[in-house]
């Protein structure tokens, strides 16, 4: 019980303002004149290089997350097929700019119309091709899309095989910038180096089977640039060629070889391009298995005149630079 009562003399309401630091001093290392910072640490207002090689680090980090992040977006629609057991990753894309060519494809039509709408998703095109022996007419076809549209362009190399040359495992160009954002592109192009006794491909696991053989993956990536021939004829004779490539030039015997030169020798005294004055898929299958068949030293005189004409192209480069 207090021993005596005495009224309040002020209201229960009033704040009172203490005291945050004892007292105050002027920063001895700032320069005259110039207001002090918390972050002018050091003298002349330089930051503190652990703050900074702290900034820098955690950048690095970011990056580093952002290109797993890359990665594992563009394995997820392979996790799902016994191709998921990857050990080695290089994402590319090329730009237009990065490709010096004269030959364009009019009338490229949309990939919606071509495969199907896929409500805005990246369109995954997988391939499974051995090292052994390098798929030169899909290198081509790489770099014509990436002219026609925004590729996101992938390497893998499969546990199966035990080593792979540098030139294959980066044969589709560089790391792109963006290659963490899956959304800026069309079309996903992804090559696993595997051992498989036959090209595959496969561009939906849901919905089709796989493709196999180079010039079957060929006949359906150069669809995505131009449609076939409209007249029967110059379309069937596009096959021919394609299949006289691939089944005489590059898997015949010598006799073959010779006979199928001749043949273009011919053709092409005729015509600068094999069917006629249009590019097609025949030249770049031509062209692929004559250099990879070692034949290109021996050839005819317009054949030469023709390899030179494709090679002034810009595309043929690195089908080119995997041969040598």
């Amino acid at each position: 019980m207090p021993m005596y009562q005495v009224k309040p003399t002020s209201g229960g309401d009033v704040k009172t303002d203490l005291p945050t630091c004892m007292y105050k001093l002027p920063n001895i290392h700032a320069q005259q004149g110039s207001s002090c910072t918390t972050e002018h640490a050091l003298q002349n207002g330089e930051v503190d290089p652990a703050v900074k090689a702290l900034e820098a680090r955690q950048d690095e980090i970011m990056r580093k997350l952002y290109e797993l992040k890359a990665a594992v977006e563009g394995l997820a629609k392979t996790v799902t097929t016994p191709d998921a057991d990857l050990d080695l990753t290089v994402s590319s894309s090329l730009s237009s700019s990065q490709i010096s060519s004269s030959t364009t494809f009019k009338g490229t039509a949309g990939l919606d119309t071509l495969l199907g709408k896929d409500l805005g998703a990246l369109r995954d095109i997988v391939i499974n091709a051995t090292p052994k022996q390098p798929p030169l007419t899909l290198l081509v076809l790489h770099s014509l899309l990436c002219q026609s549209y925004r590729v996101l362009s992938t390497v893998h190399v499969h546990s199966s095989v035990t080593s792979v040359p540098p030139q294959l495992v980066s044969c589709l160009g560089p790391r792109h910038a963006d290659s963490y954002a899956r959304q800026l592109f069309q079309l996903g192009f992804t090559l696993i180096w595997k051992d498989v006794p036959k090209l595959q491909m496969k561009f939906s696991v849901q919905n089709m089977c796989p493709i196999e053989g180079e010039a079957n993956v060929a006949r359906f990536l150069f669809k995505l640039l131009a449609a076939y021939p409209a007249d029967p004829a110059l379309a069937t004779m596009v096959d021919s060629w394609v299949d006289m490539a691939f089944f005489q030039l590059a898997e015949g015997s010598a006799k073959e070889r010779a006979a199928v030169l001749r043949s273009l020798n011919s053709a092409l005294g005729r015509n600068p391009w094999i069917i006629g004055p249009e590019f097609s898929l025949a030249d770049i299958a031509c062209y692929c298995c004559v250099i990879q068949s070692g034949s290109s030293s021996a050839a005819p005189a317009n054949v030469q005149r023709w390899l030179k004409s494709c090679e002034n192209l810009g595309h043929f480069g690195p089908a080119k630079l995997v041969q040598q």
